[in-house]
């Protein structure tokens, strides 16, 4: 195999990088008449001209949801679906350097997206470059589309596949070697009912998070504290408050965790015959799996449902659980709605969608999936097989693509944390599986 990435390729890559982190690229929806904010408009356009300046021909979606650069020739069209929003810097004391100011320090680049989604997506651009450098002809057109709504609600790659050509193939640079090929469905909801004067709960933060705190406030403190001891359920008191104490996990792996909101809810069973209590308690149970509702939920690619009760408001006027389901890849969605919502309404719940982003599942032996592992494969001799995942990535948003990339098995993950970074040796490393890839998929016969 030729090695086509050179140092000065290496040393661009990184200049790249660190431009694009020097845009505050947080969401801040309609900010100056930009659909996310200024600095995301402002990274977008400058991602544009730096493709422009390497020879791609370039589109600025009007309203600037999204851009694409495109090079190359032929029916077929390959993806790199890349995004350049980032979520907010965090905790300021916790960063040993500024979060938007990449900076080199023990041989790691460190800043806020240097791991997700810049770092990879610039990886896979200037890989593309040392492809052109090195004189070869693209047989396939290759597009980097660029989004910018990724940390929140995609409305980008909607609004890209309502009005633009979708990809033959394609991978996003956006999450783990070797390759994840299948990304179970995300299926958020609401259960609507009634209220009760007597009860004022409000917990959990996001449909994505196993909660880890619900507490109570009200005449039956000391009754519940005996309750939860009795069910050995740990909890703490502070300020006339008893909180039920958990353990947070992401949705994907609800199993994992140890869910307040539940356990709240089947200690106050005891005094409370409210429905909505009882569907928490009774009907779905600590089982993360879902089966208590459903039966065992599973298939080979991508394992067992995941179910999430992620939040509870209930007071007077009336009571919410917030749900998150991540369906195994060859279930039927709408048979899972179907059951729910009949059993939802045994206990006067109303059944709402929120949100739902469909599964990813390309075969292992597709043309793709088996020709990305045989690069990794051929590149780092590391025979760890490709993956499912409850998680999602863009690649979910078009037909025959997966998650390549660009985190390392055993390398640190820090995406999303204080400090975000990864090792110069990493992004070497991905930059040159990624010259392959581009070779074998856009370039040899």
């Amino acid at each position: 195999m030729k090695e086509f990435v050179t140092q000065k390729h290496q040393l661009d890559c990184i200049q790249a990088i660190q431009e694009l982190v020097a845009y505050p690229s947080v969401c801040q929806e309609g900010e100056n008449d930009t659909p996310f904010g200024q600095a995301i408009q402002d990274v977008l356009e400058h991602t544009l001209d730096l493709t422009e300046k390497m020879g791609f021909s370039t589109y600025l979606d009007p309203e600037g949801y999204y851009g694409y650069a495109e090079i190359g020739q032929g029916d077929e069209l390959l993806a790199v679906l890349c995004h350049l929003d980032v979520v907010p810097a965090g905790d300021l004391d916790k960063w040993e350097s500024p979060p938007f100011e990449a900076i080199i320090k023990d041989q790691q680049l460190v800043g806020r997206g240097v791991q997700d989604d810049k770092g990879p997506s610039m990886m896979a651009l200037f890989a593309l470059k040392a492809l052109l450098d090195a004189g070869l002809t693209l047989k396939k057109r290759v597009r980097f589309i660029f989004g910018t709504d990724e940390e929140t609600l995609w409305r980008c790659m909607n609004r890209y596949n309502q009005l633009e050509e979708g990809a033959d193939m394609g991978f996003a640079p956006d999450s783990s070697f070797p390759l994840t090929y299948a990304e179970k469905g995300l299926l958020q909801a609401k259960l609507i009912g009634i209220g009760d004067a007597a009860l004022q709960l409000e917990a959990g933060q996001a449909y994505n998070v196993v909660p880890a705190k619900a507490s109570y406030q009200g005449p039956l403190l000391a009754d519940l504290q005996a309750e939860l001891d009795r069910l050995g359920f740990d909890y703490e008191l502070a300020d006339g408050s008893l909180t039920v104490l958990g353990l947070s996990r992401h949705a994907k792996d609800a199993a994992k965790g140890v869910n307040a909101i539940v356990r709240l809810a089947k200690a106050l069973r005891k005094w409370s015959d409210h429905p909505t209590l009882r569907f928490i308690a009774d009907a779905v149970g600590e089982d993360a799996t879902g089966s208590s509702l459903f039966g065992l939920i599973t298939d080979e690619p991508s394992g067992d449902l995941s179910f999430n009760i992620a939040g509870l408001t209930l007071n007077q006027d009336f009571s919410e659980i917030r749900l998150d389901l991540r369906i195994p890849v060859l279930a039927d969605k709408e048979d899972l709605v179907e059951t729910l919502s009949q059993k939802a309404a045994a206990y006067h719940l109303h059944y709402e969608e929120f949100d739902y982003l469909a599964s990813l599942y390309v075969p292992l032996d597709s043309e793709l999936v088996s020709t990305l592992m045989s690069v990794y494969q051929d590149k780092t001799g590391d025979a760890t097989p490709a993956k499912s995942s409850g998680g999602a990535t863009f690649a979910r948003t078009m037909p025959n693509c997966v998650a390549f990339g660009a985190c390392f098995p055993g390398s640190l993950q820090t995406e999303h944390q204080e400090n975000e970074r990864i090792k110069l040796e990493d992004l070497y490393k991905a930059m040159d599986i990624y010259a392959e890839a581009l070779y074998r998929l856009a370039v040899k016969e």
